[in-house]
């Protein structure tokens, strides 16, 4: 391991011993559930690379930005618009949430049936192994369901630089106004922290570069839609995760080099799993890296996974922000009216969403849908509900998983995502 990367890593205050371990358990998985896949695009070596190098080049980048002056924020959820963080010279980084760490440190402080997610990111914190967290200058936490919102009473302690972003919960006029009232105090707080006014060149900038950014996986999406499928539904997941933590310049330009790839496999007809194979959507609870447990066990089974209804899929990335505003205040509305359209699970009523869903089932072809829940997420467990019964009206099958991030579910999930691939071939 490169002797500056471990400088670095002592210097943000790692358990060294703790993340070396966690990183040979990623490097495994890795190298298990990517580099084993058959037929896979040249473009995806760029994101092999950056798997790699994980907690290396990538991190020593945003070091050099805070010794020259620039602010690192940490991310929980996509409402955090980094549209206002680049405007406001500063970098956004999504943060570890994707896998268990520190799990009994965490049921000291959290109870045991609380939300996998939230207890992922007590442990990464709790023990000392994520890099991106422990850089970050301003952690911003949202209060989309009331796990997080009470969560973050305990983390802010542990943190000492949270910010915490309240969300509405109806899609109002009012509801609206409140999120346009959040994106102005969130600025504000930026430009303290930064030093930096947010002026109309630099939102309008930052704007284009981060619907680019949103263009480019988008595209990626759509090129999923092919039969036979181009890329593996593991492939497009990990474009989707590293979307969060990588330079968005270079994300963008690796993207669309990916996809000028795929267009050649498509117009060629030639694709990594043979035509007619099921299709399948996932929809539900993101998931955050490493959590690649559903893609491997449904692409194992014989099935090709052609997109993901989800914050780290298309509900995160599908709009785009209208660049027609001049003034800050213009802006300002223009991005709160892209991220009011995020159809997430905290919303009532939230028909949006189902909508979604089965607009995503006809143009992707996809033969099936698995909703994935994670275990105690109380928003999504319950509306799973309703989605099943809409997607049985139109007689798409559907299956319900609800797990977390641990590998002890996966011979019983391995048999039942197995007779439902059988049941769509």
């Amino acid at each position: 391991m490169n002797a500056d990367y471990r400088s670095m890593w002592t210097d943000l205050g790692l358990d060294l011993e703790a993340h070396d371990a966690l990183l040979s358990v990623l490097g495994k998985a890795y190298q298990d559930i990517y580099l084993s896949q058959k037929e896979r695009p040249q473009g995806m070596g760029y994101f092999d690379s950056v798997m790699s190098d994980i907690h290396g080049l990538r991190i020593k980048e945003l070091m050099d930005e805070k010794a020259s002056g620039r602010k690192i924020i940490g991310s929980y959820c996509v409402f955090v618009p980094e549209e206002l963080v680049l405007a406001a010279n500063a970098t956004l980084v999504g943060l570890c949430s994707g896998a268990d760490f520190a799990m009994e440190e965490v049921e000291r402080l959290l109870p045991r049936n609380t939300c996998a997610l939230i207890k992922s990111l007590f442990g990464f914190k709790l023990g000392k192994v994520c890099p991106y967290l422990e850089c970050a200058d301003m952690v911003v936490g949202e209060n989309t369901c009331d796990g997080k919102k009470k969560a973050y009473e305990s983390l802010s302690d542990l943190l000492g630089n949270l910010y915490v972003m309240d969300l509405p919960q109806v899609k109002s006029t009012n509801g609206k106004a409140m999120l346009l009232d959040e994106y102005k105090r969130f600025k504000t707080a930026l430009e303290k922290l930064t030093g930096a006014t947010i002026t109309a060149e630099s939102l309008k900038e930052s704007i284009r570069t981060v619907n680019a950014k949103r263009a480019a996986i988008h595209r990626l999406s759509t090129l999923r839609k092919a039969d036979p499928a181009p890329i593996s539904g593991l492939d497009a997941l990990l474009a989707n995760q590293i979307l969060f933590f990588d330079n968005p310049v270079r994300f963008t330009e690796s993207v669309n080099k990916l996809c000028d790839e795929l267009e050649q496999r498509i117009e060629a007809k030639t694709g990594v799993f043979p035509k007619k194979t099921p299709r399948v959507l996932i929809s539900g609870c993101p998931q955050a890296m490493p959590n690649w447990k559903l893609h491997m066990l449904v692409e194992s089974a014989g099935a090709v996974i052609v997109g993901e209804e989800s914050c780290v899929g298309e509900r995160g990335t599908r709009n785009l922000i209208d660049e027609s505003g001049e003034t800050v205040e213009e802006m300002l509305e223009a991005i709160t009216n892209r991220y009011f359209q995020v159809d997430c699970a905290i919303f009532t009523p939230n028909a949006e969403r189902l909508e979604h869903i089965q607009q995503m089932v006809a143009e992707y072809k996809a033969d099936g849908v698995i909703h994935y829940g994670l275990l105690f997420c109380q928003p999504y467990l319950i509306e799973a509900i309703p989605v099943e019964k809409a997607l049985e009206e139109e007689q798409i099958p559907c299956l319900r998983i609800e797990t977390d991030y641990s590998m002890e579910d996966l011979g019983q999930l391995k048999t039942r995502v197995e007779a439902f691939v059988e049941q769509l071939g």
